[in-house]
């Protein structure tokens, strides 16, 4: 059974939380604040780590950080209370393996938490947020400097076409749903009906000579979403 170690000082929403990843076959440990995280983590060894942002005596971005600074690669989701892409982009250069804004539906979590332990799964190195760049075959994406090139060619894309590749990228082989993607890259939370990602996913194929009928790199999943096919390495 994976144990998870979920860290908010809200204790209301521990309380509704704790019983409903449990039913979803977790067990479950709390903590308040993350110097207790910090504590418990070397005696729970916990398989996935969830952490607010906001909290007292240590915060969650601190947290994560000397989590990361100790070696301790234990998968990491951030809850955070501001939507904007800027602040998800930090998130994931923390070190944090996935991120979720408040408010949301525990639902949502906990396919989050399955997504995040399924990539995790039989690998102890360092998770793809943690590093400088990410490469797949011929397709290389510099996350610092904010370039892709493919095929030794730089890629001129707008940023939203980078923000795009970039989490796909970050979440390979996971059916990412439109909506997602909308919330995540475009940091619309509530978005309208929009044909915004379609249009960024043609154009990335165009870039990357990516035949939708026989996709190498984004796989459309009918009715689901998008899905990066190719395997991916990190490097610093």
């Amino acid at each position: 059974m994976p144990k998870l170690l979920i860290a908010d000082d809200e204790a209301d929403l521990l309380a509704e939380l704790k019983p409903l990843l449990e039913r979803s076959g977790f067990e479950v440990v709390m903590a308040s604040d993350g110097q207790q995280v910090l504590d418990r983590v070397p005696r729970e060894k916990p398989d996935l780590i969830i952490l607010d942002v906001m909290m007292p005596r240590l915060n969650g971005r601190e947290t994560l950080r000397r989590l990361r600074q100790q070696n301790d690669w234990t998968p990491v989701i951030l809850l955070t209370q501001v939507g904007s892409p800027a602040e998800r982009a930090m998130s994931l250069q923390e070190g944090a393996d996935d991120y979720l804004n408040k408010p949301f539906e525990p639902l949502e979590l906990i396919a989050r938490v399955q997504a995040v332990l399924r990539r995790a799964k039989g690998h102890t190195q360092q998770p793809l947020s943690s590093y400088r760049r990410l490469v797949s075959g011929e397709l290389v994406l510099d996350r610092q400097t904010r370039q892709v090139n493919f095929r030794a060619q730089p890629l001129n894309l707008t940023a939203r076409g980078f923000g795009l590749l970039e989490y796909l990228m970050l979440h390979p082989g996971d059916i990412v749903p439109r909506e997602r993607l909308l919330d995540e890259v475009w940091g619309w939370a509530n978005a309208v009906e929009t044909r915004a990602v379609d249009i960024r996913v043609a154009e990335l194929r165009k870039a990357l000579d990516d035949d939708p009928a026989r996709p190498r790199f984004i796989q459309t999943v009918i009715g689901e979403g998008y899905c990066f096919l190719g395997e991916v390495e990190g490097r610093a």
